[in-house]
């Protein structure tokens, strides 16, 4: 089984776009699968944020025009946060900037505080949101050179749009990830190519993702056609004292992250790892949380990813 790793940040915390290029810079150059970044505008928990957010689709533009190889992303874009058609000329131009390399996760949003710090609203409920987002984007994509595209749902109307422009990889994938036992799984079905179970309790990756596959079978789609995949806070360090350091310059008691993330050791890191695959993740997403420290990616690049072939 191939194991794909792939850097994920989060740049609402507090990072210029200099400080995200460097992270970005250092995955390509360390042959890590992609890079991908939270979509926030507000910093949460403890901190100012400073200097401020930088918008996700605005930094993967500047990106992918500044890297090469990489795969680029965002986990995950919110649904309130742009139009549907915007948000598909957008991505699909983002696209052709980086000659293909482009993915997008799209989820409901769940974070109320961003939304009226930026007057953005935040409607009570935003499945139906995300449902005809999906809907409208990958059919905009799709739809033939020369054909026009119509919608009309409960949230979004467009007429006889022109779907342009776009994208130059034929699909483009598209993660959804969550934690509802059907509906969430039902749309990934319909429309996803990845399903990503993000910071799952101890123990539940395997039925999460088993559940995931029955309910594409219930839709008639291959189980096997979605890629499954799982995101987690890391930390690692080369001992015990560095793995310490590492854990504390994120604030995060070292005991919990061991439960919770891909931490301690190198040994404990690739363990935790190679046990998340069995139950069928076979794409991680590690979550870094210190932008500064570049010596962190290079010793997961490496020493834990070579214990994973």
């Amino acid at each position: 089984m191939t194991i794909d790793l792939r850097i994920f940040t989060e740049p609402q915390q507090g990072a210029t776009y200099d400080d995200i290029l460097a992270v970005a810079r250092a995955s390509e150059e360390l042959d890590f699968d992609a890079f991908f970044r939270s979509d926030h505008y507000l910093v949460m928990g403890d901190g100012d944020g400073l200097p401020g957010p930088t918008d996700a689709w605005t930094t993967l533009a500047g990106l992918a025009r500044e890297t090469s190889r990489i795969r680029l992303g965002t986990l995950v874009t919110s649904a309130t946060f742009r139009h549907p058609g915007v948000l598909a000329i957008q991505v699909a131009q983002v696209d052709q900037m980086s000659g293909g390399r482009i993915e997008l996760g799209l989820g409901a949003g769940w974070f109320p505080q961003e939304h009226t710090a930026y007057g953005i609203p935040f409607p009570a409920k935003r499945f139906g949101i995300l449902e005809e987002q999906l809907a409208v984007v990958t059919g905009l994509w799709e739809t033939p050179v020369g054909e026009k595209f119509s919608f009309a749902g409960e949230h979004y109307t467009l007429t006889d749009s022109p779907a342009l422009p776009k994208p130059v990889q034929s699909r483009i994938p598209v993660i959804i990830g969550g934690h509802g036992p059907r509906r969430t799984p039902a749309l990934a079905a319909r429309y996803a190519t990845e399903f990503n179970v993000a910071f799952p309790d101890p123990g539940v990756l395997g039925d999460r993702i088993e559940n995931v596959r029955v309910v594409c079978q219930d839709a008639g789609r291959d189980p096997d056609d979605l890629i499954y995949s799982a995101a987690f806070v890391v930390c690692v360090g080369k001992d015990e004292a560095e793995f310490r350091r590492r854990a504390a310059a994120i604030g995060r008691d070292p005991e919990e992250l061991r439960t919770n993330g891909i931490a301690g050791t190198v040994a404990e890191a690739a363990d935790k790892l190679a046990a998340m695959s069995e139950d069928g993740a076979t794409r991680f997403y590690l979550q870094v949380l210190d932008l500064a420290d570049l010596d962190h990616l290079e010793l997961v690049a490496r020493e834990v990813r070579p214990q994973l072939s």
